[in-house]
């Protein structure tokens, strides 16, 4: 079985420096039915205005992970890690005992746009972390590549969650699969262009919510580009 939800159905917050999506609760938006799919718990789509960004704040017992769009990403963290995530680069960062970042866009006349995704650790209360790996585009097109796991592989980042998150580029033939386990939940969210998933037309910033469902089958993409997660329960 599966639910569609429309882009324009998420949550929607205007801050002036910050235009935010959110597909589930979060901050000023709350949606009961909404407050969570397994143990993904946030995926905000934020567009950040040049010279703005997040003060200093503090996590804990979280899996973040950052997907940039466009634009560029500026973190610093507790942890003394100083970095910029360029489009094609995903970031993982594990709240663990706690730790405390800030996020800014430093770029003159140009919008960061980008994914903030928070997964619920399978394990709580470890050392605070921070890794950042490039995604190879080739390995994206017409296929789902692997980008975040509790057992990665290639480029794929390392989360302390029962989950794998996976980045695909889909345009007119191009086609993939993936297979889901019985006891799993699967998530998809269109970033942008067109995309068929499961018989359902998906438009940017539509998601598609799986469960008891075989396998996601995606095809006939235009200009498409999706984020797809395997799920616990």
């Amino acid at each position: 079985m599966h639910t569609l939800r429309r882009s324009q159905d998420r949550g929607y917050a205007d801050h002036g420096w910050l235009k935010s999506f959110h597909s589930f609760s979060f901050a000023g938006y709350y949606d009961p039915a909404h407050m969570a799919w397994g143990n993904l718990r946030v995926i905000n789509e934020d567009r950040i205005a040049p010279g703005t960004g997040f003060g200093t704040h503090g996590h804990q017992d979280m899996e973040i992970i950052s997907y940039v769009l466009s634009g560029n990403l500026a973190h610093q963290d507790s942890m003394g890690n100083v970095k910029g995530i360029p489009p094609g680069d995903v970031q993982r960062m594990s709240a663990g005992t706690g730790v405390k970042h800030s996020e800014f866009n430093h770029a003159e006349g140009e919008e960061t746009h980008f994914l903030q995704i928070w997964i619920e650790p399978n394990q709580r209360g470890v050392m605070p972390s921070y890794e950042q790996k490039t995604i190879a585009p080739d390995s994206k097109r017409g296929a789902l590549a692997l980008i975040a796991s509790h057992t990665p592989r290639g480029d794929a980042v390392k989360i302390h969650a029962d989950a794998s998150v996976y980045a695909g580029v889909f345009d007119g033939k191009e086609t993939a699969v993936l297979a889901l386990a019985a006891d799993r939940k699967a998530y998809v969210h269109l970033i942008r262009g067109q995309l068929n998933v499961n018989g359902e037309l998906l438009t940017a910033g539509d998601a598609l919510l799986l469960s008891q469902e075989a396998q996601i089958h995606l095809g006939l993409g235009q200009d498409a580009e999706v984020l797809v997660f395997d799920l616990a329960l």
